[in-house]
This record gives C-alpha cells, sequence and structure tokens, in this order.
C-alpha cells in the first residue's frame, strides 16, 4: 500500500465513519477499487477506526470525562446511582456487551467471509431503505435522560449488527434509537459514545495481534508479500482518519439538528446498487482475492 493510498484510505474512514453509511464498506470497496483482488483487511479497517474514534473523545471530551468521573464516584458511594451520568456509564457498558461478545464469538467470520461484498452491497440496501422507514415514521420525542435498560440493551444490539460490513455502526444504532422514538441528535450522540468502548477495544485488540509482527523483518515481507497494508500505511490512515473525522462529527452533529437522513437514504441505496452493478460485470472481485 503507497502513501497516497493510505491517505485516500484515512480520507474514506474519516469521511463515513460518523455518518450512517457505514465506513468498513467504504474501506473495504475502495481498497479493492485501488488495488483489485485485495481486501485491505477486518484488522486495517479496526485499527484505523482508533483515528476516528480518538476524534470522537475530543469531540464529547467533557461528557465522557464527566461520565466516567461520576461513575467511580459512585462505585465509591459520593454519587447516588440514580445520577444521569452515572446510569448513563452502566448503559454504556452494558450496550457494549453484545457487539463484544459477537466480535470475539464470530471473529473468523467477520475477518473473512462477512467481508463478501454481495452481504456488502445487500446490507447498503437494507439498511438504508430501514433508516428512511424510521426517520419517517418515529415520533423522535425522546432524550437520552429517559434512556431504560431495555433501550440500552437494544442500542447495543444494533451496534453488534455493524460487525457486518455494510450495516454502518452509526446508521445501525441511530436506525434503532428512530424506531424506540429517539431524537435525531440523542440517537446519534449515543450512538457516538456507545461506539466509544466497542471500537477501542476492536482496534487495540487487532492491534495488539497484528502490529508487533509488522516490527519484525518476516512479518513485513508476508505482508508486502500478501498485499497487506505495511505498518507506516495503518499510521498515516489513522492519523488522517483522526484529523478530518473531528470535521465530519462537528459537521454532522449540526447537520442533523434541522435535516432528516434521507440524503444518507438516498446515498445508501445508489451506493448499493452501484456496487452490486460493479460485482455483476466483474470490475471487483467480491472476496478481495480471498
Amino acid at each position: 500500500m503507497s502513501f497516497i493510498e493510505a491517505v485516500i484510505l484515512g480520507l474514506v474512514q474519516a469521511l463515513t465513519e460518523f455518518l450512517p453509511v457505514s465506513s468498513s464498506a467504504h474501506v473495504r470497496v475502495v481498497g479493492e477499487l485501488m488495488n483489485p483482488g485485495e481486501d485491505p483487511g477486518a484488522a486495517f479497517t479496526a485499527i484505523i477506526q482508533l483515528g476516528t474514534e480518538t476524534a470522537v473523545l475530543i469531540y464529547f471530551w467533557n461528557d465522557i470525562t464527566r461520565i466516567i468521573g461520576k461513575w467511580f464516584k459512585a462505585l465509591a458511594g459520593k454519587v447516588p446511582h440514580s445520577d444521569p451520568d452515572v446510569r448513563m456509564g452502566w448503559l454504556v457498558i452494558l450496550g457494549s456487551i453484545p457487539i463484544g461478545v459477537l466480535g470475539l464469538l464470530f471473529e473468523d467470520q467477520i475477518d473473512h467471509s462477512l467481508r463478501n461484498l454481495y452481504i456488502t452491497a445487500s446490507m447498503l440496501i437494507l439498511f438504508g431503505l430501514l433508516l428512511g422507514l424510521a426517520d419517517r415514521i418515529a415520533p423522535h420525542r425522546k432524550e437520552l435522560d429517559q434512556l431504560t435498560v431495555r433501550d440500552g440493551i437494544l442500542f447495543g444490539l444494533a451496534q453488534a449488527l455493524a460487525l457486518i460490513p455494510g450495516v454502518s455502526r452509526s446508521g445501525g444504532t441511530i436506525t434503532a434509537g428512530l424506531l424506540m422514538g429517539y431524537s435525531r441528535k440523542a440517537a446519534a450522540r449515543y450512538a457516538f459514545l456507545l461506539a466509544v468502548p466497542a471500537v477501542f477495544a476492536s482496534g487495540l485488540y487487532k492491534a495488539a495481534k497484528e502490529v508487533p509482527v509488522l516490527f519484525t523483518a518476516d512479518g513485513r515481507a508476508a505482508a508486502a508479500a500478501a498485499g497487506e497494508p505495511s505498518l507506516a500505511a495503518i499510521v498515516i490512515s489513522t492519523l488522517v482518519a483522526f484529523g478530518v473525522g473531528y470535521a465530519v462529527i462537528v459537521w454532522f452533529m449540526r447537520l442533523i439538528e434541522n435535516r432528516s437522513y434521507l440524503i444518507f437514504v438516498i446515498y445508501r441505496i445508489v451506493a448499493g446498487v452501484a456496487l452490486l452493478g460493479l460485482l455483476w460485470f466483474g470490475v471487483i472481485d467480491p472476496l478481495g482475492g480471498a
């Protein structure tokens, strides 16, 4: 993977991570278009997401530090467990369990068979339609202070669906939130908060497995022979994803205050149909050469 390709994939990750359009699908497809027959890989995708998720940490820094601080104070008996921030801490933990458990149980399928681009195209279209339906029929009245344990679990299950490329972590979580009656801003805000532990856990887990190998001569040679990203490419993509990702969060949070998700629904459907066309005509390999 060249320097330019690493920058492009970092930009793709940053521009799509927070939008309900599936960043993993875009990184997968763009990587395939730049290098036919070569999939950037689930590990590469998980690691560069650390860049965009660091942008989330900065954007929501006050909220996150307040929630964590009060949660620990509640454990020490200094703050009541009924405090909204303490409840939010517990609900984020609860909502993170499904994706953690399923991610470990189905790691091999997530890294290989579920990256089939026919599945990705189908998920782009299906969950685009679901997002459009939820945005149109839901009441959008509930705010985060009304979040219940049941809703927290449902949010978490929806986030776990993002293990399938094409679903979208934010898209699946936001769709579930809208269907449960939460406002667009509340659903998006919780989707971002809920993603923090999941993305960092996944990214650091993959980094711990993959990065040390790239520090060895044999590891670098094997990665190059297999067409896999080098350590330099991973670092470059992650830094680009962080820098651009913050600007995307600011823009997206402002956009959804007064606009519907229709533009993203249309985009997902068009992108899914276009991807099916590329697959049917043999322009790209559905399995990335696997």
